[in-house]
Order: C-alpha cells, then sequence, then structure tokens
C-alpha cells in the first residue's frame, strides 16, 4: 500500500498542478495521510533547485495549515480517536508529555521524521495553547523544509540518495535523542523544588 502511495505521491512531480498537490499533501499529512510531503518536496526540488525555497514555502505553508485543522479534530473529539489508536496508557503518557513540554512538543516533533499528525490531534484533544502551536509548528515545519529544500539545492542527488538509504537510521537516532533530552529534563525537574501549583490542576478536561 505505502508503495502505491509513493508512486502516486512522486506521480504528481509530473504534473502542472505539482504545486498545488504539493501543498495539499502537506495540509493532508499533518492531519490523517500517512505519507510526508518530503517525497514531493525532494523530487520538485531535484527538478528545478532555483525553485527549491518556493516549494519548502508552499510545503511550510500547507503543513501548518494542515496542523491547525489537525488541532481542531484534537480538540472537537481527538480523545476517543487517540484512545483507539493508541491505547490509555500511551494516551495518558501523551498528556503528560504535553503538559511537561507543551511547545517544545511540538517543535520538536515538526522538525523531526515522527508522524506528525499524531501531535497536532494531540494538541487540540489535551487542550495545548493554540498560539503556542501554531509558533512551534511554524517553527519546526519551517526548519525541516528548507533544511531539505537547501540541502537539495546544494548537493542535489547525493542528498537524495542518502535520506533515502539512512532515514530509518537518522528517524531512530533523532528518537533516542529526543528521548535522552526529556528523561534529562525530567530528572532536572524532580531536583528541583516547585513551590507553584501543580500544572495539572490547570488542565482542562477534553
Amino acid at each position: 500500500m505505502f508503495q502505491n502511495l509513493y508512486q502516486w505521491t512522486m506521480s504528481w512531480a509530473e504534473s502542472p498542478y505539482a504545486d498545488a498537490a504539493l501543498f495539499l499533501l502537506a495540509f493532508a499529512e499533518s492531519s490523517f495521510f500517512p505519507l510526508p510531503p518530503d517525497v514531493l518536496l525532494v523530487a520538485l526540488t531535484l527538478g528545478n533547485p532555483p525553485w527549491g525555497m518556493y516549494y519548502a514555502t508552499i510545503t511550510t505553508i500547507g503543513s501548518v495549515l494542515g496542523g491547525m485543522f489537525g488541532y481542531l479534530v484534537g480538540r472537537t473529539g481527538g480523545t476517543p480517536l487517540l484512545l483507539r489508536v493508541m491505547g490509555q496508557a500511551r494516551v495518558s503518557n501523551a498528556h503528560d508529555l504535553f503538559e511537561r513540554y507543551e511547545g517544545w512538543a511540538i517543535l520538536v516533533a515538526g522538525l523531526t521524521p515522527v508522524p506528525y499528525k499524531i501531535f497536532t490531534i494531540g494538541a487540540g484533544a489535551f487542550y495545548v495553547n493554540f498560539k503556542v502551536f501554531v509558533a512551534a509548528s511554524l517553527i519546526g515545519r519551517s526548519a525541516r523544509f528548507f533544511l531539505v529544500a537547501g540541502l537539495l539545492q546544494l548537493w542535489g542527488p547525493w542528498v537524495k540518495e542518502m535520506l533515502e538509504r539512512y532515514f530509518n537510521l537518522f528517524t531512530i537516532v533523532v528518537v533516542a535523542v529526543l528521548g535522552l533530552g526529556l528523561w534529562v529534563v525530567g530528572r532536572y525537574e524532580k531536583k528541583t523544588p516547585h513551590h507553584a501549583a501543580s500544572p495539572s490542576s490547570d488542565v482542562k478536561s477534553p
């Protein structure tokens, strides 16, 4: 299925509607579509390197708007959906993650290959501040897509080959580094005395 989706996505690179397809793919990936928009972004930038930043802009705008849609989905009924997909234990862990790190969780998710749609829907379901969500999404998504386009403009096919060959390894390393970072911060917070009220008391129940 994913191979067919990949081929279908790549077919848009030769279409006169490639710009619109890139926007819609970026929008959909932030809320429900399984393939990342990087696939089409890479193809279009390799085909027309001077337009790489333009394509990165389209991808960023589509992704952030799609993330806002995912946030709305989460706000209006995301908790049952997340429970069905992730289970109670993982949803509880995700809630703790958003409660503790809020915008940082969104920013890192937007920059890395982890499924962004889970974070956009989760942000809405767990009532993350909308302005913080949009700002973190904009920073994380733009950093990722402009970096990809910029590297392709500089080194072209070599970067594409590296991304395809080591994408899974890169994902594992990023997630491991992220997990280590959150663990270190958590250990630091436990050692630091807090006199303010617990943040969980201010969280609204969905």
